[in-house]
């Protein structure tokens, strides 16, 4: 199951492994369990403290437990876990050997700490990179907490149970047989939506904090590089983010960042968080900002207001909130977003195997997904506003060389139509024509651009463009002296990581210039 160099690099990382544990499976005569059990043999022979087993009862199979002798840690893989989720397999065999796990001694202590019986369950696909931040928190609260189990589930391999859950959109969480949440979510999230207090408390812990020389608002490319040029010259640094990465950790396949031929989002945004964090630099995670006070008269400190309640100030700020997806705004939308309307194509794309779908716009996102999904599902249809493509001429070349896909140019998406459970159908006006005509499908992609993250600055005295972003002069600054902004939310043009970063950088120098002359 494994070729020789994975199994060279297993067999060192399982030598951090302390105590002795058990991996207890529950196989039938199908080939994916013949497949899991190849990879469990693989496993256990590089490691003495491994003990296998297969006397396994779980009604899900394939599936194995990781258990320590006499010790059930609640920790459960339906399912193989490789691709997207070999890491978090890696990472659970590990934590369950007794290798101390990379969070803070509060982190544990707050797991450790939960009431009740929580008892999950995490629907994943195998090309999903928002799907292991999941499965490995979840995982790690299992084997740190008796009351906790988690159950993480291979979507692909389980449709039975995707079918009659109707999993449109991964990763989808269960807690106790009950919704909980989908999509990314941070170890951080998911404690402060099971430990009601922790909200509070981090507030309040924030709101003692001294003021800043500068505060970055985001945490993508443009926050991080800002972070570590302020960092680096001395000044008192604090980055607020709501989710640290920002729309990196969203993003497949990077293949234009100068120097590296090819990253994931997840890989750039753990390094960047990481070379953060080799500066004197007070990073605050899940802080959504909804208010900017600005200072009363030049050289006053500025205050941003967060959703939590808690308030920061600082001397200068950097205003790095990034864009999200543009929705089409259409009826049926948000009714059916997560059951057929999909943001993801790497994620959700494997949960319409063999079905029809359709990739809204024909940008370079747009014609990406389309052949991506092209490989999975049954029948493509991209759907383009304008009479020609916006995509590259390379990826317009392979998109029309697939015998599944069809693209119909010069057309407006006017509606998602349903069943009132899931999406069966979209509605376009051809824009030559006037005419109205009807697609059966059973999922639908939107892939049509980026909306800035301003809303929260539209009683500021922040001058914002038309579109929603924030105007910026050559150094960074925005109408306000003091705030400078930096990255998609600004009118700087072509969005792009490495320019986000270039941005940021002189935001920050900016930042510190001010700082000296005033």
């Amino acid at each position: 199951m494994l070729d020789d160099n994975l199994k060279s690099q297993l067999k060192a990382y399982l030598q951090k492994v302390t105590q002795p544990f058990e991996i207890v499976a529950s196989l039938d005569d199908g080939a994916k369990s013949q497949e899991l059990h190849g990879l469990l043999k693989d496993i256990d022979g590089l490691s003495d403290k491994i003990t296998l087993r297969l006397d396994g009862t779980d009604a899900r199979k394939p599936s194995f437990a990781l258990n320590r002798p006499g010790e059930e840690t609640g920790l459960v893989f339906a399912g193989i876990p490789m691709g997207h989720e070999f890491t978090s397999l890696v990472l659970a065999l590990l934590q369950v050997g007794g290798h101390p796990p990379k969070v803070s001694d509060d982190t544990l202590e707050q797991i450790r700490n939960l009431e009740g019986e929580l008892h999950f369950e995490t629907y994943y696909s195998l090309s999903c990179q928002n799907c292991p931040d999941v499965v490995q928190a979840l995982n790690l609260m299992a084997i740190f907490n008796p009351g906790v189990r988690h159950v993480a589930i291979d979507g692909a391999l389980f449709q039975d149970e995707v079918e009659e859950r109707q999993v449109m959109s991964v990763p989808s969480i269960y807690l106790n047989g009950e919704p909980f949440d989908q999509g990314r979510m941070s170890l951080e999230q998911i404690l402060a939506k099971v430990d009601t207090g922790a909200a509070q408390r981090e507030a309040a812990k924030l709101n003692e904090k001294d003021s800043f020389d500068v505060l970055i608002v985001g945490g993508g490319p443009a926050g991080a590089a800002a972070a570590i040029y302020a960092a680096r010259k001395g000044i008192r640094t604090g980055v607020a983010a709501e989710r640290f990465g920002g729309q990196v950790l969203d993003t497949m396949a990077i293949e234009n960042f100068i120097s590296v031929p090819y990253t994931e989002g997840p890989k750039l945004a753990a390094a960047l968080e990481q070379h953060v964090k080799e500066y004197e630099a007070d990073i605050m995670n899940l802080q959504r900002a909804v208010k900017l006070v600005p200072a009363a008269d030049q050289g006053g400190e500025h205050e941003v207001v967060f959703e939590s309640g808690a308030s920061l100030k600082s001397r200068t700020l950097i205003l790095s909130t990034g864009a999200r997806w543009r929705e089409m705004n259409v009826p049926g939308e948000a009714e059916y977003r997560n059951k057929g309307v999909a943001y993801c194509p790497h994620c959700d794309g494997p949960l319409f195997k063999g079905k029809r779908v359709a990739v809204i716009g024909g940008g370079n996102s747009g014609v990406e997904a389309a052949i991506d999904l092209a490989g999975i599902v049954g029948h493509v249809t991209l759907i383009e506003f304008m009479d020609e493509m916006r995509a590259d001429a390379v990826l317009q070349k392979k998109l029309r060389s697939l015998s599944n896909v069809e693209i119909i140019l010069g057309a407006r998406t006017t509606e998602v139509n349903g069943d009132g459970q899931r999406v069966n159908g979209l509605t376009y006006e051809e824009r030559a024509s006037g005419e109205i005509k009807q697609i059966a499908l059973e999922g639908i992609f939107v892939q049509i651009g980026l909306v800035p993250n301003t809303e929260w600055l539209t009683d500021s005295p922040i001058e914002l463009s038309p579109r929603g972003e924030i105007v910026v002069d050559e150094r960074g600054m925005t109408s306000v002296p003091g705030i400078f902004a930096a990255g998609d939310v600004t009118t700087v043009p072509y969005k792009q990581i490495v320019i986000a970063m270039g941005e940021g950088s002189k935001a920050a120098l900016g930042a510190f210039d001010y700082l000296i002359r005033h």
